[in-house]
């Protein structure tokens, strides 16, 4: 069953934060996530604020785990801890 990785992001620090999405989009690509939005406009009408949404289709709950607890992943996510605020999200498809 499909699983998705959906983050809403708030980015207070663009080049730190730029690194981060250097090393992460090549580690979830690696791992079998595919990007089906990654920022673009959007509205906000509830919640926020985060300005940068990012959803990514994995195959399974175990794939999109297994990606987001990878050494590659890990390792942009430390660029990611001071540069932003973000809500993220693992859930499985219907």
């Amino acid at each position: 069953m499909k699983a998705y990785w959906i983050t809403r992001c708030h980015v207070h620090n663009s080049a730190e934060y730029d690194e981060y999405i250097k090393l992460a989009g090549p580690a979830i690509s690696q791992y079998g996530g595919t990007f089906l939005v990654r920022g673009g406009d959007q509205i906000e009408l509830e919640g926020g604020p985060y300005e940068r949404t990012v959803l990514v289709e994995f195959n399974s709950m175990h794939e999109a785990k297994v990606c987001y607890e990878s050494k590659e992943y890990q390792e942009a996510l430390k660029y990611s801890v001071n540069s932003s605020n973000r809500h993220v999200v693992l859930v499985e498809g219907l």
